[in-house]
């Protein structure tokens, strides 16, 4: 099978989230909450001949190509094809718990040479990318229907891109003459709404609109602080959760529930008794978000932008804690 998605982070992966040692060495239970093409899982079971998986992702025709890496490890992996935040969210009180949980919230290669989704301003693709094809608007949807100033809202909110307006202004002229339906439509209009210096910078100049798109299609963060919070309290006591995000917006809200996670106390200042528990939800195991090498970056790219943050489990987390994380709506 041809793999086009390099895992990033995957040694840190393999030695901040090891299931080695008490009480989980023997017959763990890992999550991979975004499995793609199913890298880090291999990695896991390769590495791990105790470990279990069960492999989440909202893409079945990316979960059928894991499915098919995957098979030789047999009853130690299993699936679960929809959105993590389902998932954690419906899991059952009496299932057994995982001792780990990694969260890669990155794109996978896949979705961007593969999918013919409209993800990549480089191909002539219908304008969709939506991770699940039967859930949601399209981004055809949205470029097509938003009024111009919700449009260059959402454009500068998800990517902060700086003529926002300019594009908006742009698209809106462009679909008075007919729809927007393809990749290269959108990226043509955007090339030609921005100044010419802009245009020969260090990324194409389409780049921060793409992906502001995808991030509104799928929900990419309005689901996140939910999602982590529903799955550290999945976790069994003892285990550890890894979050590896690529852009500001998602480490902010990572950062952010971490660091209430490590808190002894997160009842408002004003608040005379303590309703929180009063004691730490869990250990913060990277005071600094873990970054890929040098070496990393030179032979996987897309790796640049990447930091892991890990947690280990001391307790279930309550309401408060989630109440303030740092969110983008």
């Amino acid at each position: 099978m041809d793999i086009v998605h390099t895992p990033v982070l995957l040694q840190e992966c393999l030695t901040w989230l090891s299931p080695v040692g008490e009480p989980f060495e023997q017959n763990a239970l890992m999550i991979d909450s975004t499995l793609g093409e199913g890298g880090h899982s291999n990695a896991f079971l390769s590495a791990y001949p105790g470990l279990h998986i069960i492999g989440l992702d909202a893409d079945a025709a990316i979960q059928a190509r894991a499915r098919e890496r995957l098979a030789p490890f047999g009853s130690r992996m299993n699936f679960y094809n929809g959105w993590f935040n389902d998932f954690y969210s419906s899991y059952p009180a009496d299932a057994e718990k995982p001792s780990l949980i990694l969260f890669d919230l990155g794109i996978s290669v896949y979705h961007y040479e593969k999918s013919g989704r409209g993800f990549s301003f480089r191909y002539d693709e219908p304008l969709d990318m939506r991770l699940n094809t039967n859930d949601g608007s399209s981004a055809a949807d949205i470029v097509n229907s938003l009024r111009e100033e919700a449009l260059a809202n959402l454009i500068y909110l998800y990517s902060d891109e700086k003529f926002s307006r300019r594009i908006a202004r742009a698209i809106v002229e462009a679909r008075s003459g007919g729809k927007i339906v393809t990749s290269k439509q959108l990226a043509d209009i955007v090339y030609g709404a921005v100044p010419g210096q802009y245009r020969h910078g260090p990324i194409h100049p389409a780049t921060r609109t793409f992906q502001a798109l995808r991030i509104a299609v799928n929900s990419e963060l309005s689901h996140l602080p939910r999602a982590l919070h529903d799955a550290f309290n999945v976790l069994a006591p003892g285990g550890k959760m890894g979050v590896i995000t690529f852009h500001s917006l998602e480490d902010r809200i990572v950062k952010s529930y971490f660091r209430n996670l490590g808190k002894q106390c997160v009842c408002p200042p004003e608040q005379a008794v303590c309703c929180c528990g009063g004691t730490p939800c869990a250990e913060v195991l990277t005071r600094k978000p873990i970054e890929p090498r040098s070496e990393e970056v030179a032979v996987n790219s897309p790796s640049r932008s990447a930091k892991l943050r890990v947690v280990r489990k001391l307790r279930d987390a309550t309401d408060m804690h989630l109440l303030e994380t740092e969110t983008v709506e």
